[in-house]
């Protein structure tokens, strides 16, 4: 078994294949040509800094979308007048429809979770809250769902006031958001 050993080239023994393959054309980096005609090119000082994701280490550019390019909508006038609600539930689902690729369930997740918090006891309801506003923004930065931007915006006031009906109005909001989106 030692002559098994001595017999493989050093970089090899008693480590593990690598995936795709060891031999001539499996993978391994020292056959692959220069990246110096394939797209990415060399990693030179042309490159944006932070690498592909920008300074931010987000998602990139979001093909220019401006976050702040859409009035935030307004707790009180949503808690008073259902016609508001309405059109903001359809503004969210055209910019949705324009901007983003999220898909039905997991607006639906989403929309399932904010029942649960509106459930919750009074005493536990802001924190119920607080995490549902977390799992939102990460939520929108995972699946780049930018139209949700003012509902996170949304869901800080709702959380802040720590009023039932704003709780109940939400939920009422994000309903018809999934409503408009079926």
């Amino acid at each position: 078994m030692a002559d098994e050993q001595q017999s493989k080239p050093p970089q090899q023994q008693n480590r593990p294949p690598r995936e795709g393959g060891g031999g001539p054309g499996g993978g391994q980096r020292e056959n692959r040509p220069p990246r110096e005609g394939r797209p990415g090119g060399d990693r030179g000082p042309d490159r944006r800094p932070g690498g592909d994701r920008g300074e931010r280490g987000g998602g990139g550019d979001r093909g220019g979308f401006n976050r702040d390019a859409f009035p935030e909508i307004e707790l009180e006038k949503l808690m008073n007048d259902s016609l508001y609600l309405d059109n903001q539930a359809h503004g969210i689902v055209s910019r949705m429809r324009d901007m983003d690729s999220g898909t039905k369930s997991q607006l639906r997740r989403l929309y399932n979770a904010v029942r649960r918090a509106v459930r919750a006891p009074e005493n536990e309801r802001q924190h119920e809250f607080v995490m549902l506003r977390a799992r939102l923004a990460y939520t929108i930065a995972r699946h780049s769902l930018r139209s949700l931007d003012q509902i996170e915006k949304l869901l800080l006031q709702v959380t802040r006031k720590n009023d039932a009906r704003g709780y109940e109005r939400f939920k009422d909001l994000f309903e018809a958001i999934v409503a408009y989106n079926e």
